[in-house]
């Protein structure tokens, strides 16, 4: 199933994903650090959705009390219903 979330305080504004069978696929991050998104997209990439989650929950960018990894980790949280 596709889902989109909209982020906040991350210079990502947007992500988009797909979660098939508690699988990752097709995750694209709108605006952010290029590169850096591309890998996290990248890495995940066929990994189970609980994985990301608990790798990337509570991570922070600088002062911010979020990163866009943690603002995925929220989305997949948001789209696994928890």
């Amino acid at each position: 199933m596709h889902h989109t979330y909209r982020t906040s305080g991350t210079c990502s504004t947007m992500i988009d994903f797909d979660i098939e069978d508690g699988i990752l696929h097709n995750i694209v991050f709108t605006n952010g650090c290029n590169g850096n998104l591309k890998s996290i997209a990248s890495l995940l990439e066929g990994m189970p959705a609980e994985f990301a989650l608990e790798r990337l929950s509570g991570i922070r960018c600088g002062s911010s009390q979020t990163s866009c990894g943690d603002q995925l980790s929220r989305a997949i949280r948001q789209a696994l219903g928890k």
